[in-house]
């Protein structure tokens, strides 16, 4: 998979080579990809969350190698079919770790939450996919950018948390209105967190953690903004 990635590579779905991929050894696969980063020189800085599938959630991993400062331009040239989906960002005050963890216990660990926007593209082939598949692709995860602002969770109400994207092309902007989120984003975090504890795993303090919603087709190449309903604006230079 990381080859497929570094030489932008479209690889046959991993179910379609081996019949009995499953979700353990999806995210075994996963693990090591993560491990061979982790060798030539990349840190662990957070994870990102799926919900709203039927075995939500789903986890994957983000490295320093993925985050995009304020201005720094999208690296088109490592990307084939990118899409972008807003995302609540949760920074960690401090270690989330399950089993047994709630909403409210969850959301009590975030020091700050920011608007963000998260850039996918998949290695796979132009065909269906299941969800192990999706998995061992590390959720299709290539690189993500948070807001200038952060925001205490306290003062918020981020089970209303709306999003809104526009893609400027030319003299054509295309504008879509979605939930961030299906439920509270907190629900998501608190599920990661018992999520990751069954494969041995907490999420850290100084993490960030993303949740977001469905991907939409990117146009590189024009600068893409998401404005949030109460986290600001964050701005993607493609």
């Amino acid at each position: 998979m990381l080859r497929a990635q570094a030489e932008r590579l479209r690889v046959t779905p991993l179910s379609e080579q081996c019949r009995t991929l499953n979700f353990d050894v999806a995210y075994q696969i996963q693990d090591e990809a993560l491990s061979q980063r982790i060798e030539r020189g990349e840190n662990i800085v957070g994870v990102k969350v799926i919900s709203g599938t039927p075995v939500a959630p789903l986890t994957g991993w983000l490295t320093d190698a993925m985050a995009l400062r304020a201005g720094e331009p999208l690296p088109r040239e490592s990307l084939v079919h990118p899409a972008v989906r807003p995302a609540v960002a949760f920074v960690m005050g401090r270690r989330l770790g399950g089993p047994g963890v709630t909403a409210a216990a969850a959301l009590a660990a975030v020091d700050l939450v920011f608007a963000s926007l998260e850039v996918t593209d998949s290695r796979y082939a132009d065909r269906a996919c299941t969800l192990p598949d999706l998995v061992a692709d590390n959720l299709s995860s290539s690189f993500y950018l948070t807001g200038p602002v952060g925001f205490a969770p306290a003062g918020l109400d981020l089970s209303q948390e709306e999003a809104g994207i526009t893609v400027a092309a030319g003299k054509a902007t295309a504008m879509r209105f979605d939930a961030v989120t299906r439920t509270h984003p907190a629900e998501a975090l608190a599920a990661a967190a018992n999520c990751l504890a069954r494969r041995g795993h907490a999420i850290e303090s100084g993490w960030t953690v993303l949740v977001g919603s469905t991907p939409l087709p990117l146009a590189v190449g024009f600068p893409v903004t998401a404005r949030f309903s109460s986290l600001g604006t964050v701005t993607l230079t493609c």
